[in-house]
């Protein structure tokens, strides 16, 4: 293998690893992202006061 294609094929490793950090990077951004939303909608459900008491007439 001639120097020009090791540096092509080093090259290209390169950008493969560049795009795979770049893919994981925006994965982990995504599920932060909506782990922080499910978050928010099971605080904002929890209302401990509903519930407790039943006001029945006959």
């Amino acid at each position: 293998m001639d120097i020009a294609a090791l540096s092509m094929s080093m090259s290209m490793s390169n950008l493969q690893t560049q795009i795979g950090i770049a893919l994981m990077d925006k994965a982990m951004e995504t599920a932060e992202i909506t782990t922080d939303g499910l978050q928010q909608m099971m605080e904002a459900s929890v209302t401990p006061h509903l519930g407790q008491m039943i006001d029945i007439s006959l």
